[in-house]
């Protein structure tokens, strides 16, 4: 089923990732009423992991564009949550973004801008959203960045 996000990630040539299985004791997401929980995506691309420190490893842009990776696979988690079907999905309601960088960085909002930006461009108003953006010492295996989603069902 071909949906108005579907069409939209076709026209700007994105292809969502595989679904990534959870790493541990927890499940990659949970829908409760009529929202669904999506756990922390990692920083991943088709090359494997973006790892490093934003402000010594990365630069910004990277560390933005790593948080672009995580936005797709947190759209794959949610098409798995709503068995395959994109157009279930009323709206992105909050991300929690953590920026894995130096003591002295302080642009963690313009790194989640890459996960934020990405989901207005595919969803317009509907993605939309409220936020977080921190900092933090370490992320798990290195990940450059790692952000958990709050969506809203039809």
């Amino acid at each position: 089923m071909s949906t108005q996000i579907d069409a939209r990630l076709a026209e700007l040539g994105l292809t969502l990732p595989a679904a990534p299985m959870p790493a541990a004791n927890y499940v990659p997401y949970v829908i409760s009423g009529n929202q669904i929980f999506i756990s922390g995506q990692i920083s991943a691309n088709a090359d494997g992991l973006i790892t490093g420190v934003v402000g010594r490893d990365l630069t910004t842009e990277q560390g933005t564009d790593a948080a672009g990776t995580c936005a797709l696979s947190l759209l794959a988690q949610a098409k798995a949550a709503c068995d395959g079907d994109l157009g279930r999905i009323a709206r992105l309601v909050k991300l929690t973004g953590f920026v894995n960088s130096t003591a002295e960085f302080t642009d963690q909002p313009k790194v989640i801008n890459g996960a934020s930006d990405l989901f207005v461009e595919i969803m317009g108003d509907a993605g939309r959203h409220a936020r977080s953006a921190v900092s933090a010492v370490s992320l798990p295996l290195g990940v450059a960045v790692e952000i958990e989603a709050i969506f809203e069902l039809k």
